[in-house]
């Protein structure tokens, strides 16, 4: 890779990151949904977790994979591009398909190719912003990400009851039981997909690939072996800081997948006083679920865009650490709140670690990766994100019963503890030594 890339203005770091938005609203309406669909559906609250494995599953296989063969793609496009493309494609067939899902199989089903979709799209985009962006100018980059990302799923959050505003009734349903709000922000999620991929390929497209990049990327093996043979190389030469941050990632991820999970029947029961899903109360659960994930996605989109200057005073570590802390708590204290309007008071603190969590971990990283490596090691970095989703999935269904006495707002008690020690986990990562760097003083105008 070039030492020196072109400084981006302010608005082309901007333009670059508008295709995270699709990617995000996409996840969005899976985080706020999913479960309710699948109880819609006829699904038990016990089981909800292994309906959720298509996510981590697919993230598992086929990040990885994408991110080596990312680093090795030689097209007139680019080598990050064609995925994007792809991914957003596929994403937004899936988007339009899943709200008329007539089963359950079917729908846990679509999930898979929705989330291999997702998956595609999301590590190269990563490695296209370490790939574009000069070290002085990341932390901006990964944080104007995290920023679409809590705009992108307040929409996500909120769609559906932007709709009951516009005149939608909240009780009309189909012939599955999902509500056609929720099905008109399903499609409204299609078109957002692919629109904004597209707009962040066509305002910035990567940088042209050098003759010795390409000659260095044609000298390397091709092929599945290839690629698998890269990924084992990877993880047997990872480095320092993107080892230590593990146990972070493990704590903080299996607390989070708690939470999205089972938000909706938690609040179903400490608010509306039920587990029926086919009742009303159910179903009001569902969207006071939008109007609070909306507040603390807006409140994440904010806090990123904000972020910035705390994180290279006080360091990416520090001011994690605090964002978790406060999301803990946060989720501690919600089973126990039953006015609507006071649970934004704990959003507050989800709301910041979701900003942090999109954006603070990535800054630790990038610093530390080799840069021809840089999609391989994303890609291999999500294996920290979807191993604890895997492990929540797998070890909750065992626990529900007897542990959490099948309550579901014990386990959001449950994940505000796990967010807690990951606040802990992070402050023990080791932190990457800075890169010797020749600024560029040149600003590509928009």
């Amino acid at each position: 890779m070039r030492s020196t890339k072109p400084t981006l203005s302010f608005w082309q770091i901007v333009n670059m990151n508008v295709g995270f938005f699709g990617i995000q609203f996409s996840f969005g309406l899976q985080q706020s949904n999913m479960s309710p669909i699948y109880k819609y559906l006829g699904a038990d609250e016990a089981s909800l977790p292994l309906l959720w494995l298509a996510g981590p599953l697919t993230g598992l296989l086929v990040q990885p994979i994408v991110g080596a063969m990312s680093d090795r793609t030689i097209s007139r496009w680019g080598r990050r591009t064609p995925y994007f493309l792809i991914g957003a494609i596929l994403c937004s067939l899936g988007l339009l398909f899943m709200p008329i899902s007539p089963t359950l199989w079917f729908a846990a089903g679509l999930l898979w190719i929705l989330d291999a979709a997702n998956n595609v799209t999301m590590e190269p985009y990563r490695a296209y912003v370490g790939d574009r962006l000069n070290e002085d100018q990341q932390a901006r980059g990964f944080l104007t990400q995290s920023a679409f990302t809590g705009l992108a799923q307040t929409l996500a959050y909120l769609a559906p009851s932007l709709m009951v505003w516009m005149g939608m009734s909240k009780d009309a349903v189909g012939d599955n039981h999902i509500p056609q709000v929720t099905q008109v922000a399903f499609y409204l999620g299609a078109v957002l997909s692919i629109a904004t991929v597209w707009w962040s390929v066509y305002k910035v497209p990567e940088l042209p690939q050098t003759d010795a990049e390409v000659q260095r990327m044609r000298s390397q093996p091709k092929g599945l072996a290839a690629t698998l043979s890269e990924i084992w190389s990877a993880v047997k030469e990872m480095p320092p800081t993107m080892r230590s941050l593990w146990w972070m990632k493990l704590f903080q991820w299996y607390g989070m997948m708690c939470y999205w999970i089972y938000i909706v029947p938690a609040l179903a029961k400490t608010v509306y006083g039920t587990s029926d899903a086919t009742s009303a109360g159910f179903r009001d659960a569902s969207l006071l679920n939008g109007k609070i994930g909306g507040f603390y996605n807006f409140v994440a989109f904010i806090a990123a865009l904000s972020m910035v200057p705390f994180t290279r005073r006080f360091g990416a570590k520090g001011v994690h650490a605090v964002c978790l802390t406060l999301a803990a708590l946060g989720m501690m204290a919600l089973p126990s709140i039953t006015d609507p309007w006071l649970l934004l008071v704990p959003m507050v603190g989800i709301g910041l670690a979701w900003a942090s969590i999109m954006g603070n971990p990535y800054i630790l990283l990038a610093g530390s990766l080799p840069p021809e490596r840089t999609g391989v090691y994303m890609g291999i970095f999500n294996m920290f994100i979807v191993i604890p989703m895997l492990i929540q999935m797998v070890t909750l269904p065992l626990i529900y019963d007897r542990f959490l006495g099948g309550q579901p707002d014990n386990v959001i008690r449950l994940a505000g503890a796990f967010l807690l020690v990951a606040a802990v986990a992070v402050l023990r990562v080791q932190s990457p030594k800075p890169r010797q760097t020749v600024p560029t003083p040149r600003v590509i105008k928009p």
